[in-house]
């Protein structure tokens, strides 16, 4: 379902050697019992300028964080950074607070993230939603820092396939913060979803905001909620957009005012979150969520390194997918009596032919 020009946009991120890492991924660590001088583990974290209150990606990453210090009998230590020059001073705070693992939440503290884990070999690093790659070559850089990622492609996939199911326009829309992989892998698997139901029901409903043959879309430059983001939205409303997927922290949050101010019937999803619970001020707008185990995924990244010895740190990524419930689907909440009573039944065999191989979601992550 992808074609060649998409792989051409992605060659940078040297696709087929970041396959080869990954391809036996390991799956979430095992968390087992905690030794005693688990306790004496200082796990330590910097968010990116969303900050923790985004209702989405830092506070997830921050819960993990959180939950992992309290299963290992552990304090645990957060720096929260306003801006992209926060990230290297926030990072070297850290360093000095003698933690001795510092998580990064997301790709835009990787060169900062590197730059700390090669300066400082004995301290563990790991990083939310990067591959740690800036050499390109498909191996993680450094032998002290271990990359969280998520093929969130085969969650949103599902989702596409439900908003196509649902749209009464026959228009559904995607936008995003930035264009970055990790977010429009999303925005992909949100449009090959749609793609897979028109194919499926011989329709055709129409996706704006995106086009996954030319990677070319709708971006707010950022991911704050403001005044762009919500005419960024607009702009799919005003194109008859009556299903809408921001991508991006909090935007999702500007959408759903545009919503409300449009008048329409509209419905939205968010994007790593379950939204309806997180932020439930649009909760009767929220058709799903995508899904990231953020919180899952780092809680077991902090109690796995607490009982690695020194100079045994697991650096191989954790990929967190469809199979290892490390991505998903939420709830359809208030909207279950207005999709199709056909639906979740049609979204677990789509979701159980992904896992099985049977649909290939193509992602950079699965090397598709």
């Amino acid at each position: 379902m992808r074609i060649t020009s998409r792989k051409a946009v992605l060659s940078g991120l040297a696709m087929a050697g970041i396959a080869a890492v990954l391809a036996g991924c390991a799956a979430a660590p095992d968390a087992t019992k905690t030794t005693a001088a688990a306790s004496k583990y200082l796990p330590c974290m910097v968010s990116d300028s969303g900050g923790f209150d985004d209702k989405s990606f830092n506070q997830l990453g921050l819960e993990g964080l959180q939950a992992g210090a309290k299963a290992i009998g552990a304090k645990e230590k957060h720096v929260e950074s306003n801006a992209d020059t926060d990230y290297a001073p926030n990072i070297d705070s850290l360093v000095a607070a003698n933690c001795n693992l510092i998580i990064t939440v997301g790709f835009n503290l990787s060169a900062a993230s590197l730059a700390a884990a090669k300066a400082n070999p004995d301290i563990q690093f790991a990083i939310i939603d990067d591959a740690a790659d800036a050499n390109f070559d498909g191996k993680v850089d450094e032998p002290n820092i271990k990359p969280i990622l998520f093929d969130t492609a085969q969650a949103a996939f599902l989702a596409g396939y439900a908003s196509a199911s649902y749209s009464k326009s026959g228009i559904v829309g995607t936008f995003g913060g930035m264009q970055y992989p990790t977010v429009t892998i999303f925005m992909d698997g949100f449009a090959d979803g749609v793609d897979y139901y028109n194919k499926q029901k011989s329709k055709s409903v129409k996706v704006v905001g995106w086009d996954v043959a030319s990677q070319k879309g709708s971006f707010t430059g950022g991911f704050a909620a403001n005044d762009t983001a919500k005419s960024t939205a607009k702009n799919l409303i005003d194109q008859g957009a009556d299903v809408i997927f921001p991508v991006g922290g909090p935007i999702f949050q500007s959408a759903g005012a545009a919503i409300t101010d449009s008048g329409k019937d509209i419905a939205l999803l968010g994007a790593d979150a379950d939204v309806f619970n997180t932020f439930p001020t649009y909760d009767k707008l929220y058709l799903t969520s995508v899904l990231k185990g953020i919180k899952t995924a780092t809680q077991a990244v902090v109690e796995a390194s607490a009982k690695q010895a020194k100079g045994t740190f697991d650096n191989v990524p954790y990929v967190g997918n469809l199979k290892n419930n490390g991505v998903g689907i939420a709830p359809f909440h208030d909207f279950a009596s207005k999709v199709d009573p056909k639906l979740q039944g049609e979204l677990d065999s789509i979701k159980a032919d992904i896992i099985s191989g049977k649909i290939t979601v193509k992602s950079y992550l699965s090397g598709n």
